[in-house]
Parts: C-alpha cells; structure tokens; sequence
C-alpha cells in the first residue's frame, strides 16, 4: 500500500450510501423490513470521524444509490434487485427525494455523487472530483461492505487510488458475511478502525 498523505486535504471520507432510504425506520428498506442493528448503529458510530475530518480540512464525500425516474416516474430497477427486494417502489431512491438523502447524523456533506450499481465509480462523476481535488486517499465506512463498499474499494485499488477501509464503519446484513468482506478487502485496501482514524484526525 501507499504510503498516508500527510495533507488533510489529500484525504476524504467516502460515506457509501448510507441514506434515509436504507437507514432510516421511515425509509424503503424498513417498510420492506430489510433491516439491520448493525447498519442502523453506522451513522452515529461513523458521525464523530466525519466530523474530525471536515475540521482538519478533509473532503467528506457521500454516495448516494439511485433508482433513474423513467416512464411517469417509474423507477428503473436492476432485474437482480428487483427479485431480491421486491418491496422496491415508485419515489424509492429518487433523486432530490428525502429517501434518497444522507441521513442526518452525517450531515453536512461536501460532495454528493449518485451511483446507479454497486461501485461508486460506476458511471458517476467520483474519479473526476478525486482528480479536480488533489485526493489521492480515501477512508471508506457505508453499506453493504459486501456490495456497494467492496466494489468501490477495488475500483479504487485499480484506479491506483489509495484505500483504508474502517472494518467498524462498515456493515452488512450479517455479520459473518461483513466479515469475510473485510478479510477479503486486506489485499488492496488498508484495514483500519474508527478509533485509529479519529486518532490520526485530531
């Protein structure tokens, strides 16, 4: 791995889509009851990290999942997803929707970059705003770490764009599934905690 910037600004925290619409008891995945203890307790968990760092100068960065509004606004929704969360309706994850939206522990957020599949650099504009920024390293905590976070992180890993993952900032809908994730990710992203990183923060 690359050795740390020693500028803050050379940093961001890449928050993977932890929005109303997952998180929140009156969101889409809830109403569906797809829920989680673990992915419930991140905002809070995550909140003081996202704050240290836009103190010291750090990019916060979210990514916020979408499903495209397309004939009289009928979501477009992935066949895969589609099977597994059937529950998934019109105005779910709709851009500007209140669903779609960080969660308000983890407001404010600098730079809000909507993705469409699993990767956050999946037809999104992320590289480009790490390239216009100077960000050569990104500390990643969201959901799922299986999904959206493990696809990210490797898109990074090829893009040569340094990674720490936050092992305690991240969560899955099992917790053996989180972490073989984590386990898998050792090989192109350093693993880290909320504690270590708030300690380099302050």
């Amino acid at each position: 791995m690359a050795s740390r910037p020693t500028d803050p600004k050379k940093s961001a925290l890449l928050l993977v889509d932890l929005q109303n619409d997952f998180i929140h008891p009156d969101g889409a995945y809830a109403r569906g009851g797809a829920v989680s203890a673990a992915i419930a307790a991140l905002p809070e968990r995550i909140a003081p990290l996202a704050a240290a760092m836009r103190a010291r100068g750090s990019l916060v960065i979210s990514t916020h999942f979408t499903l495209v509004p397309a004939f009289a606004g009928e979501p477009i929704i992935s066949p895969h997803l589609k099977q597994l969360r059937p529950f998934l309706r019109k105005g779910d994850f709709a851009p500007g929707s209140w669903g779609h939206s960080v969660v308000d522990a983890l407001q404010p957020i600098d730079v809000a970059i909507e993705k469409v599949a699993y990767s956050a650099f999946y037809m999104t504009r992320l590289e480009w705003v790490l390239r216009k920024t100077g960000v050569e390293h990104l500390i990643v905590g969201g959901i799922v770490t299986n999904g959206g976070v493990a696809s990210t992180i490797r898109d990074a890993h090829v893009r040569d764009i340094d990674v720490t993952v936050l092992k305690d900032g991240c969560a899955a809908f099992s917790d053996e599934v989180h972490a073989t994730a984590i386990a898998a990710l050792a090989p192109v992203a350093q693993i880290s905690s909320i504690a270590e990183e708030l300690a380099i923060a302050a």
